[in-house]
């Protein structure tokens, strides 16, 4: 199953081109949250788009050197997945897909390169996700341990494997 899912996922950087998908995938991601709140639909898209833009405003100026990349299937795209080095390692600062690529193998695919990269280079993986979101599980299965929590998010790190 892997090498199936292997030979169709791709990475390519982001351009400007990119920021209507990159919208429509934070949209994606978020749009069962915000349907919580009973808005109207004109309203939570607002927000959404709002939201977008304030959450790609943080990453340029926090992240400006970090590889932002679109995830394709199949050449479509499917996905981001953007990653900053620091010197204590790495940092996995956004990964999403839309609905429709989820649970298929894609993100786990991504997270065990990720990961076969960070143990090749002795870095520890880091990350934060919000409270509740499914991925904690995935996380935790690929070793992933808690570091910290707030009311928002779950802190989690991944320590390379040593190898004899």
């Amino acid at each position: 199953m892997k090498a199936l899912i292997e030979n169709k996922v791709t990475l390519r950087n982001s351009t400007r081109d990119d920021m209507g998908f990159l919208a429509r995938l934070y949209g994606d991601a978020r749009r069962g949250e915000v349907a919580e709140w009973g808005w109207p639909q004109a309203q939570q898209e607002m927000f959404l788009r709002m939201q977008f833009d304030a959450q790609h405003r943080s990453y340029q100026a926090g992240f400006s050197g970090a590889e932002d990349r679109i995830v394709c299937l199949d050449g479509s795209p499917a996905g981001r997945m953007m990653v900053a080095r620091e010197p204590e390692g790495m940092r996995l600062i956004d990964i999403a897909l839309l609905e429709e690529y989820r649970n298929r193998g894609v993100g786990t695919l991504l997270l065990l390169q990720l990961l076969e990269e960070c143990n090749d280079h002795g870095d520890t993986l880091r990350l934060h996700v919000r409270q509740g979101n499914p991925a904690i599980r995935l996380y935790l299965r690929l070793g992933f341990v808690q570091t910290g929590a707030d009311e928002m998010y779950v802190q989690m790190k991944r320590s390379p494997i040593e190898r004899p």
